[in-house]
């Protein structure tokens, strides 16, 4: 069975959160957890709260044990845009884009429901 946690409107860019989820791609959960744990990101810590919603969900509604757990689909998506407005050279408006991200984490232990 397959149970999944999304994040939605996550503030990080998806292009830097997207670094950090190669990372764990297709990997063991427990393994993801520890590799999440020691990286130094704001995506990483965001991802990690993803994966173990991800995690719970399964235990907590399927009865999944959590050793067996695999990631079998990660991906990022493109949230909202928020345009902000900062001072630029010589006194000109310079546009900043805040990009968000939905985070989405899938997981499966392999077996059939």
């Amino acid at each position: 069975m397959e149970t999944y946690a999304i994040h939605k409107s996550a503030m990080v860019a998806p292009r830097k959160c997207r670094m950090t989820m190669d990372l764990i791609r297709s990997k063991k959960a427990t393994v993801a957890v520890g590799i999440l744990k020691n990286t130094n990101t704001k995506s990483s810590r965001l991802i990690l709260k993803v994966l173990e919603s991800a995690m719970a969900n399964a235990t907590n509604n399927f009865g999944a044990n959590v050793e067996d757990l695999v990631i079998s689909e990660c991906f990022v998506n493109p949230g909202p845009v928020y345009k902000r407005v900062k001072i630029g050279s010589r006194s000109k408006v310079d546009r900043r884009d805040k990009r968000t991200s939905h985070i989405t984490v899938k997981v499966s232990d392999g077996k059939e429901a």
